[in-house]
């Protein structure tokens, strides 16, 4: 499997929690995207022998595009890479953006999968958020996304200062009464340089601790569970047949490309970033430039990235590929630092091969991954 990310980095106003890149001001927007088919232009020769199964647009926030731009996009993809038949594509839309008729546009193009970031239904949440969007847009826009599109994903967080268990249960009821297949849901984490690490820097906000975060995401799991959800990874709930390709595709480090500003791409041996500037990507690639840095993975950066992302899936780490791919080291290693998650109930060997976290360990997943991580050996 392989994709393409298309990073669209422009929004209305800026959330306080967020780190991702992206501008307020629109003015280049038409510039940007005649930059972004011109990227995909220039690095059609990265997937010359490989077929795209999904497309995803990203951001920033995708759905302050018109659909004829979405459909530029999508075209200049079709005409220079070879795609499968009826890829996934998603586009990532904020709720006071999907009026009806934008909606019946996107439903009439190539489109065929949403993910509305909703985040919370609740008015307190997204004004703490600085959300461009009310609850009642949130709603309305799940009632008219729900009558043409079947894949629907949307997003919420907990973790939420002051939010207590049962307005986080009445969050997640509300999701499911609008029958979403696929919910991705995200602790609220203060990230340097935010709006939100200020507030918490002065005194004005709390954060949730720990122990409350852990409570929300249990409570999550436990009810999503029971409602025929899967958690095929730590932040991605989908019933089946309904999970993200996309997703699934990073998390099973399959190739990608990652197109547009701060735009990150993936070969199985080199990973790659664009500048994080929207002047002085746009300067490059009119020039014919990609501005991007790349990085070549060791053996052990490998090997410590298939762990992090295997850990936090349902598919878990191979012991045998490990063995394999990177050396009877590694697995005896990776064997001796797991032993006491083992003893915990963290982790557990299914069968004799695949080593996976357990429900209780499946929260500490990023944790324990790090603990099994290499640092020395080459």
């Amino acid at each position: 499997m392989s994709g393409i990310y298309i990073h669209i980095p422009f929004c209305k106003q800026a959330c306080h929690y967020c780190d991702f890149h992206f501008s307020t001001t629109m003015g280049k927007k038409e510039a940007m995207v005649n930059a972004l088919c011109r990227e995909l232009e220039l690095r059609k020769d990265e997937f010359s022998n490989i077929v795209v199964e999904t497309i995803y647009f990203g951001g920033g926030t995708p759905s302050v595009l018109q659909t004829s731009e979405i459909e530029q996009l999508i075209a200049a993809v079709r005409e220079h890479y070879d795609v499968m038949a009826n890829p996934e594509i998603t586009l990532e839309a904020n709720p006071d953006d999907l009026s009806e008729e934008k909606i019946i546009q996107l439903a009439a193009s190539p489109i065929n999968r949403l993910s509305i970031g909703i985040q919370s239904f609740f008015e307190e949440d997204l004004k703490l958020m600085n959300r461009a969007h009310n609850a009642l847009e949130a709603e309305k826009s799940l009632q008219l996304a729900s009558e043409y599109f079947d894949n629907i994903s949307i997003d919420l967080i907990y973790g939420m200062p002051n939010m207590t268990l049962e307005r986080w249960k009445r969050n997640i009821d509300k999701a499911l009464g609008f029958g979403i297949p696929h919910i991705s849901s995200y602790a609220l984490t203060v990230e340097p340089k935010t709006a939100l690490a200020k507030f918490v820097e002065d005194g004005l906000i709390i954060p949730a601790t720990d122990e409350e975060t852990q409570e929300h995401f249990n409570l999550l799991n436990e009810i999503l569970i029971s409602a025929g959800f899967d958690c095929y990874e730590i932040s991605n709930f989908g019933k089946p047949g309904y999970y993200s390709k996309n997703n699934s595709a990073y998390w099973q480090q399959k190739k990608y490309i990652g197109i547009g500003p701060s735009a990150h791409s993936f070969d199985g041996v080199r990973r790659g970033w664009n500048i994080n500037n929207n002047p002085k990507y746009i300067k490059s690639i009119e020039q014919g430039l990609v501005p991007m840095e790349v990085e070549v993975l060791s053996k052990t950066d490998n090997y410590n990235e298939y762990i992090m992302t295997g850990l936090r899936t349902i598919w878990g780490v191979s012991l045998t590929r490990i063995a394999t791919e990177f050396g009877p080291k590694y697995q005896e290693y990776a064997l001796l630092q797991a032993d006491k998650y083992i003893e915990e109930h963290l982790l557990f060997v299914d069968g004799d091969d695949i080593l996976k976290t357990t429900k209780k360990g499946m929260f500490l997943a990023d944790g324990i991954a790090a603990d099994l991580f290499m640092l020395n050996l080459r």
